[in-house]
């Protein structure tokens, strides 16, 4: 699978109005969260819903990426926000 987001692009976030309540995300769509093990590290993945929690998964498994593989899946108070779309900026 191509991945869907290149380096440069820029994204815009919904972010939910609630705190450690994430905003409303459907399977397949690619989400902001909190790495469990490195709190200041943010991470851009294709979620999915599971019963322990929020499975995120990479679009580029083989380019040894981190996700849920790794970690197994996180609380919905790691997810920060649902893309929306990505841009890219605009060339001078």
């Amino acid at each position: 699978m191509e991945p869907a987001l290149r380096p440069g692009d820029w994204l815009l976030v919904w972010r939910s109005m609630r705190a450690c309540q994430p905003p409303r995300i459907r399977p397949g769509q690619i989400v902001i969260a909190m790495h469990p093990a490195q709190p200041g590290m943010l991470l851009v993945k294709r979620a999915r819903r599971e019963q322990a929690g929020w499975w995120l998964a990479s679009d580029n498994p083989e380019a040894g990426a981190v996700d849920s593989r790794r970690f197994g899946p996180v609380p919905d108070a790691l997810i920060v926000g649902r893309v929306l779309f990505r841009y890219w900026r605009p060339r001078r």
